[in-house]
Order: structure tokens, then sequence, then C-alpha cells
């Protein structure tokens, strides 16, 4: 059986500058790599000073469609030092807000939607 290792989430948007600032300001995710070719443009963003690992991958078309979100998804899900901090710093900085912090399964909880519509799920464990 193959083994498999999660490399990425891409999110394909309208605005690269935009939403790289969005997640740099908001979450503290900083452009890692920048990929540029003839037909995309991908930003890699990591926490600072990681080079390996997970990432979010913020993915531009250059072929001009429209970019609509839809609805045939769920969250992208995001473990954080601390889920009200993060759901008060998306909303300051631009996000929607889907459901306010909440405690459940031994976790905190809280969604918003990014600039562009995306669903972030903000899940923070208890201090030890």
């Amino acid at each position: 059986m193959t083994s498999v290792q999660f490399a990425f989430v891409k999110l394909v948007v309208r605005d690269l500058d935009a939403m790289s600032s969005f997640y740099q300001r908001a979450l503290d995710l900083h452009p890692a790599r920048t990929i540029d070719t003839d037909t995309i443009t991908e930003i890699i963003m990591r926490p600072k000073g990681e080079k390996n690992g997970f990432c979010l991958v913020l993915y531009k078309p250059k072929d001009g469609r429209e970019i609509t979100v839809g609805n045939g998804h769920g969250p992208v899900g995001l473990y954080v030092k601390d889920a009200d901090e993060a759901f008060d710093n998306s909303i300051r900085e631009g996000a929607s807000p889907l459901q306010k912090p909440f405690n459940v399964a031994g976790l905190r909880v809280a969604f918003v939607n990014d600039p562009e519509g995306h669903e972030l799920e903000f899940l923070a464990r208890p201090s030890a």
C-alpha cells in the first residue's frame, strides 16, 4: 500500500497580493516561495521560519477566467494557538464571521470566511 503524506492546501484566488497580505496580517503566515509561469502564479505560505511540512498555497491562473468559491467543499482546518485571537485577527483584517469561538470535544473552535469567501476553521488545543 502506498504511504501518503499531506503536502498542501491550495486556494484559487482572485487577488494574490491582497490574499497574501491577509494571511500575513491575520494568521502570521509568510510567503516562503513564489512560482510564476506563463499560465499561473502560486505563493506558498508558511509559518515564519518553517521551510518544510504542510503549507497553504495561494494560486492564481493567468487565463482570465472568473474565480468563484462555490459550495462543493468544506473549510480549511488550521490549528492555532488561540482560536479567539485567530478569529478576532481575521475579522479585523477583512474576514467575515461564520461562527464565534466555542468549545467542543476538548477543542476551542471558530469559523470565518476569508476576504474572498474561503471558509477557515480555527482549532486550538487546550493548554497542558
